[in-house]
């Protein structure tokens, strides 16, 4: 296939540096296609390969249009603007009008991301993308160097997660539109935050789904539990690979995003000799090449392939990190979670200990689960390219009534997670409103409008719950106050443990920036020695100027640890999550120099040695 045009956007309606607009759009099997736009009908002309292209000065930025497709009005797949949602008209949009003052920004290298999770709807009151600006001042006191916002594609109504978005390149408009996302992501750059924006690249949503009245964009050759899959590798799909990969470098060129995260990258199949997901690494780093900027690729990945992010050059994907669910699987289990569902497969602190030398838990071992030999290994892979968490979109909102942490563990046992994460030599993500123990749940909803697929969605909710009556019923998805119930309590971090937990979190962020054992993403500069019985494990990282210790105790009660000796050199504390300051039992001293080490319930101790 052919690269594609990395300097401009060719697909949809675009306009020149003369304000006249091109038109191009696929249809290959229409015998007549026409704009529509007021009171114009404009014909498109014929080109290779199934498009349909028209140059033309009929049409304006803020002008809204239709295309018809043999006689049938349909919104434009490449549409920049839903300005009445998924089954309205397309809205022309001048994407380079936008006034970008954020020319000194340079994109921090990744292994300095501290990344903070958030859905746009539910982060703040306003839930669009200004409430997001108004608390960028709050994400930077905290620390966070990233943020990462949940799928912005229009979707049906108001209300969603952001995986049921059917206009790929149309920012939602109930957020802000285009010009909102341009602003905010400006705004972040000028504020000193990258932003990495999280896009499905695997199936487009049911609700004002008219792909397929345009061309072959899926295919039944492969299934995916969430729709049709999308057409990489059968008939016609050249043209939908040009149209995903034009997706990306728009995302990267002209909203400035400085990384995309790529939903379930699992679910994209193509056995073409060039797998998409590479072809879209080639034409980044092409772009990169044109533009002198740094993008990074993200992908969710649950095959545990290293594939996936090992470079090209070594037969991958190339792509820069993906997130490792099997931390969060194993942290959670050794917390003391339920080993139900995909929790069946973990055993709690032993492998929590081999993720933190591996990243996959499951890296060529038989899953009981899986009922299969399942992984690759991770020998040689940067712990920079592994994303780890306590809690995610999914592992919250995925359960039937989305608790969160701060309903599930106890208060000390939050505090644990959270310095489990900021120790390892992976890149940590927060998920909004866990630094403060966010005590509103985050659950699934949506806003169809069609009630067939409302009742649908509802169903299909209480049968994935139907063995969980004894908790309750699964909140209705489709209702306004499932929405609102998700909604973070911007009350709370000013309050009692909440404001004690947000102190925490800063003082961890803070130690993660800070020490030089930390900083490096080296997973061979480190040590785990587990003891399953005792429920701890004893991490050491190290650089050529100092040596960190890091003590966790995952039971109930205190544990006395052998930490062994190391040149007689005394260890000094650097954090203690048992201090009465943190609400803890008891201070543990300031300085150690004995092997055996007293470590309270539930808590971490980090101490340091400096080399002279």
């Amino acid at each position: 296939m052919a690269k594609q045009n990395i300097i401009n956007r060719t697909l949809g309606v675009n306009f020149n540096n003369d304000k006249f607009a091109t038109v191009n759009v696929w249809a290959p099997d229409a015998t007549e296609v026409t704009l529509q736009t007021g009171n114009a009908h404009l014909t498109l002309i014929k080109q290779e390969r199934g498009y349909w292209a028209l140059d033309t000065d009929k049409i304006k930025a803020g002008d809204t249009y239709w295309f018809k497709v043999d006689g049938k009005q349909l919104p434009d797949p490449a549409s920049l603007l839903q300005p009445e949602g998924v089954h309205g008209p397309s809205e022309a949009v001048d994407l380079k009008s936008f006034n970008w003052t954020d020319q000194q920004w340079k994109n921090p290298l990744l292994a300095d991301y501290i990344i903070y999770e958030l859905h746009t709807g539910t982060f703040s009151a306003e839930g669009n993308f200004k409430g997001i600006e108004e608390k960028l001042d709050y994400l930077i006191d905290l620390g966070i160097t990233a943020i990462e916002i949940m799928p912005v594609s229009q979707f049906p109504g108001d209300r969603n997660w952001g995986y049921d978005g059917v206009f790929p390149f149309a920012t939602q408009n109930s957020y802000g539109g285009p010009q909102g996302m341009q602003q905010l992501v400006n705004a972040c750059h000028n504020k000193g935050l990258a932003v990495i924006l999280d896009v499905v690249y695997n199936h487009l949503g049911p609700e004002g789904n008219y792909f397929g009245r345009f061309g072959p964009y899926f295919t039944d050759k492969y299934h995916t539990p969430w729709g049709a899959a999308i057409n990489f590798d059968d008939a016609g799909c050249d043209e939908v690979r040009r149209y995903f990969i034009e997706n990306v470098l728009m995302w990267l060129r002209d909203f400035h995003i400085d990384a995309l995260r790529m939903d379930a990258v699992h679910a994209i199949r193509d056995f073409s000799p060039v797998h998409i997901l590479q072809e879209i690494t080639e034409h980044v780093a092409q772009l990169a090449q044109q533009s002198g900027k740094t993008h990074y690729l993200i992908a969710e990945c649950d095959l545990n392939d290293a594939r996936y992010i090992n470079p090209v050059q070594k037969g991958g994907y190339g792509f820069d990190a993906q997130w490792i669910d099997e931390f969060h699987h194993a942290l959670r289990v050794a917390a003391g979670g339920e080993r139900n569902g995909y929790y069946t497969d973990f055993n709690g602190i032993a492998d929590l200990a081999n993720a933190y030398q591996n990243g996959y838990v499951y890296h060529g071992q038989y899953s009981e689960q899986r009922q299969k030999t399942f992984g690759t290994k991770t020998d040689g892979i940067n712990g920079r390219q592994f994303v780890v968490f306590s809690q995610n979109h999914d592992q919250v909102g995925n359960r039937m009534l989305g608790e969160r942490s701060s309903q599930l563990f106890s208060f000390g046992m939050q505090k644990l997670m959270a310095g489990a994460v900021m120790i390892s030599p992976f890149l940590p993500m927060l998920f909004m409103g866990e630094e403060w123990s966010e005590t509103n749940p985050f659950q699934f909803f949506v806003s169809h409008t069609d009630k067939k697929l409302i009742e649908a969605v509802r169903k299909g909710r209480k049968a994935e719950f139907a063995d969980f009556h004894a908790e309750g019923e699964a909140p209705d998805p489709q209702a306004v106050s499932t929405f609102e119930n998700s909604k973070l309590n911007w009350a709370l971090p000013h309050q009692g443990q909440h404001l004690l937990m947000l102190n925490y979190y800063k003082t961890l962020i803070s130690l993660k920036k800070q020490q030089p054992a930390f900083k490096k993403t080296d997973r061979n500069n480190m040590s785990v020695k587990v003891d399953e019985a005792a429920q701890t494990i004893i991490i050491q990282r190290w650089t050529d100027e100092q040596r960190v210790l890091c003590l966790l105790n995952f039971s109930k009660k205190d544990q006395e640890l052998n930490i062994g000796g190391n040149n007689n050199q005394p260890w000094q504390k650097l954090f203690d999550s048992a201090e009465p300051k943190w609400n803890g039992p008891v201070a543990s001293p300031a300085i150690i120099n004995t092997s055996e080490v007293s470590v309270p319930p539930e808590s971490i101790l980090i101490y340091t040695q400096y080399y002279a």
